[in-house]
């Protein structure tokens, strides 16, 4: 278990997303069952569909995806994860996963007991509805996702897609000035977006040739934040975003 007191796995929890109303104590009890951060290498799958889950991941840094396969291989994903998610958290009551949850990137992550959550949601009221307000944000992204991939063409979902990833980013300090790390592949974003790996590549270079984006194999810089936003028909408010700075949009 983890030390009293906030511990850098749990630092970034609902940074910018109303973090701020956790008292210092609910932070610190937090932390106190949180196991210490482990790394597991990229393309791991690390909780399969159906399986029984005891435990709640937090991702402290790398990316995570949630995803499904369908019958002919084909994987989609349907969730990113970015570092301060807990990315299985409603395991916690479900006991079982309805999709698979697999690393992208090397990551670390720190986990927590249902044992301990138990206890800790008891104890401490208002940090359980903060842990509820984690699992609505995801219920947010999904509909934005199912929107993006329903009525956007392939241009508009991966602008979409480009600017809800740098805003999730920018709000635990992971991205600034239009520029995030990012090591997906163009298969990764083509299993987010519902398009090929060509087809990802043909966008980015129409993205690129408008000056509104570019991706190296590590990097992605935001040219024209508002533009992007545009095109994506991206608004943020489904993050509820609370760090006190203008969304780009």
């Amino acid at each position: 278990m983890g030390t009293t007191g906030e511990q850098d796995q749990t630092r970034r929890f609902l940074q910018g997303r109303r973090r701020r109303e956790l008292t210092r104590e609910e932070r610190a009890a937090l932390a106190a069952v949180m196991s210490p951060p482990v790394p597991i290498p990229a393309r791991r799958t690390i909780i399969r569909r159906g399986e029984e889950v005891r435990q709640s991941t937090l991702l402290v840094s790398g990316f995570l995806c949630r995803y499904m396969d369908a019958r002919d291989g084909y994987r989609q994903l349907v969730s990113v994860q970015v570092p301060g998610d807990f990315v299985d958290l409603h395991g916690y009551p479900l006991r079982r996963l309805d999709h698979d949850v697999a690393t992208l990137t090397d990551v670390t992550v720190s986990t927590v007991s249902h044992d301990d959550l138990t206890v800790l949601v008891e104890r401490f009221p208002h940090l359980a509805r903060m842990l509820w307000f984690s699992t609505l944000l995801d219920a947010a992204m999904h509909r934005e996702w199912i929107f993006r991939l329903g009525r956007l063409e392939a241009v508009g979902r991966l602008a979409h897609f480009l600017c809800e990833t740098y805003e999730r980013l920018r709000v635990v300090g992971l991205a600034a000035d239009g520029r995030f790390d990012f090591a997906l592949t163009q298969q990764d974003i083509g299993e987010a977006c519902g398009l090929t790996s060509v087809h990802v590549n043909r966008t980015l270079r129409r993205l690129r040739e408008a000056g509104l984006a570019e991706m190296s194999s590590r990097e992605v810089r935001i040219l024209n934040i508002p533009a992007l936003a545009a095109l994506g028909e991206f608004e943020p408010d489904y993050l509820y975003l609370d760090d006190g700075e203008p969304a780009p949009a």
